[in-house]
This record gives structure tokens, sequence and C-alpha cells, in this order.
């Protein structure tokens, strides 16, 4: 989907973002949006890691049981 936007598209975003935000809050939204990204990039991080965990633990148990 945004693949087909291309150049001229994003600069055309850019613009209206421009108008409608102001350049003022325009660096105020850009920074809440990439921390909002970088929380959820950790916060799935940190799922993955749990669930890694748990497949360890049960890979152990098994181990353990066949001993």
């Amino acid at each position: 989907m945004l693949s087909n936007i291309g150049i001229p598209g994003l600069i055309l975003i850019l613009v209206l973002a421009l108008i409608i935000f102001g350049p003022k809050k325009l660096p105020e939204i850009g920074r809440a949006v990439g921390q909002s990204l970088k929380e959820f990039k950790n916060s799935t991080k940190g799922i993955m890691e749990d669930d890694k965990s748990e497949d360890d633990k049960t890979v152990n148990e098994q181990k353990k049981s066949e001993v």
C-alpha cells in the first residue's frame, strides 16, 4: 500500500501536514510518533524474549523428563 505513494505523494503529505499543524507543532508531533514507535518496538521485543525463555524452559523440562 505505501509502496505506491512515491516521492511526489510523500512531498504532498508533508506539505499538507505542515499547513495543517504549522511549523512549530510538526517537530513535536514527529518526536511523539518516534517515541511511540520506540516504546512499541521495545515492548514487542520484550514479549518475544519472554516467549523464547518460556520455550527454553519447556525444552529443558522435556529433556529432564526423558532422562
